[in-house]
């Protein structure tokens, strides 16, 4: 789609969408893959089919992947997830009963892997199953226990195995609780009672505990009805986290007081005697007056005093970044190291921009970087753990890194323990468009 001067920011630079699904066999590798690493680097992203959006959350599902096997880089594939949107691109998703289908998903924020399937997420809407070739397979409700919408952001137990999610919606039950078993199956849903249809876009969870984030990013008939993102801020409506057990009802949830502010993604929580730990990516407000209303988030710890009432809200650094990420053996667990994708300059000036992956020893209050350089820019970081690994951070970082100079992208994976800036291996690709977030799946989990 020709570049004009009234495209809407989301879609320049490497915002802009791409049509083509490749197939690529058999890629070049420069420097080494781990040769224990043996999965698929799986990534999501809003990629309008018609080359157009509103909004950057409202583009049509691409997974990019790639298949890593024996130290080779097997296949490259990216594919649309074949949802209604992509029969009828006449769709609207603002138009109230396209919304409450829940089979009408963008299905464009989050590709995770558990119990042998892999799932194209969305938080308004069911789960999308793909197959290990990331051809859509389709909606899943769970066998039917599933009767509203599910995160993008559902959290795998390291201990148990289950899945711990929710949905929201702007009608009533605005909140509902979910656990998937480690089998894969639905084996709770509870309403859980809030205030207003509030967005609550991740979540946060303990070895005993989920913690809710209801914050002042609240529906508006108003917005939705001229088109735009609708949600708008409340100043009216009080931010509060609330703890409730992982096997717990309404009735056990407890609600802290925090200051207005919001928050996407966390990096990790756990508990610690009579407090709990979130470690998350804070935003001052959002949507104060349109909706790509976007102040810079900063990395904060909130400590909630379950004895007191309190909570104690600190800012751990003053370097922007966002997509807080840990090892996936690390989630609802005391932990060390966290990761960030941080950048600078504007998207529509690719050229400009500088990308970097921020780790953060909180252990030691210490941060360390590995820096791409003028015009380069990655995504998420996302680990996987080295074989016998010893330390927390024994093991890799891979993301997909777009170069404005060629207009090209890279697979890359790095050394998390050293982050050295100089990739472990990378593996040539054609453009990657900006996305959003994605997994290391390995072929234990699925396959």
């Amino acid at each position: 789609m020709a570049m004009t001067d009234d495209m809407p920011m989301h879609l320049r630079g490497n915002g802009s969408p791409t049509s083509e699904e490749h197939t690529l066999l058999d890629l070049e590798v420069q420097g080494a893959l781990p040769a224990e690493l043996d999965g698929r680097y799986l990534r999501n992203g809003a990629n309008p089919i018609t080359g157009m959006s509103q909004h950057p959350f409202f583009g049509d599902g691409m997974v990019h992947g790639i298949r890593v096997r024996d130290g080779r880089a097997e296949w490259y594939r990216n594919r649309f997830v074949r949802t209604p949107f992509f029969e009828n691109h006449g769709l609207n998703i603002m138009d109230p009963a396209v919304m409450l289908d829940m089979r009408c998903s963008k299905a464009n924020t989050h590709v995770v892997g558990h119990a042998g399937k892999f799932y194209a997420l969305e938080e308004g809407h069911f789960p999308y199953v793909l197959d290990g070739n990331l051809d859509t397979v389709g909606a899943t409700d769970f066998g039917g226990r599933l009767k509203g919408s599910f995160t993008a952001h559902p959290k795998v137990c390291p201990t148990t195995g289950e899945m711990v999610a929710f949905g929201y919606s702007f009608l009533e039950p605005y909140l509902t609780y979910l656990r998937v078993s480690a089998t894969g199956e639905l084996a709770q849903v509870e309403n859980i009672t809030v205030g207003a249809p509030t967005m609550m876009h991740d979540f946060n969870v303990t070895q005993n505990h989920v913690v809710f984030m209801d914050l002042p990013a609240v529906f508006s008939l108003e917005a939705a009805m001229k088109g735009d993102m609708p949600i708008r801020w409340d100043e009216n409506y009080p931010a509060r986290l609330g703890v409730m057990p992982r096997t717990g009802t309404d009735a056990d949830v407890k609600w802290y007081d925090i200051n207005p502010c919001y928050v996407f993604h966390p990096m990790n929580s756990y508990e610690d005697g009579d407090r709990i730990i979130l470690d998350v990516a804070r935003f001052p407000y959002m949507w104060k007056s349109s909706g790509v209303d976007f102040p810079k988030p900063y990395l904060w710890r909130f400590t909630i005093d379950t004895v007191s009432g309190r909570v104690h809200e600190e800012q751990v650094d003053d370097r922007s970044a966002e997509f807080p990420r840990v090892a996936d053996a690390s989630i609802a667990r005391p932990y060390r190291y966290g990761y960030m994708m941080s950048a600078s300059g504007r998207p529509d000036h690719p050229e400009e921009q500088a990308g970097a992956i921020l780790k953060y020893d909180r252990q030691s209050g210490t941060r360390t970087s590995i820096e791409f350089g003028r015009g380069r820019v990655g995504g998420e970081p996302v680990f996987a753990p080295a074989a016998n690994a010893k330390h927390e951070d024994d093991g890799y970082l891979m993301t997909f890194v777009y170069d404005a100079a060629t207009d090209s992208s890279e697979y890359v994976v790095y050394d998390a323990a050293s982050m050295d800036n100089e990739p472990r291996a990378r593996v040539a690709l054609p453009r990657v468009p900006s996305g959003f977030h994605g997994s290391w799946v390995p072929s234990s989990v699925a396959d």
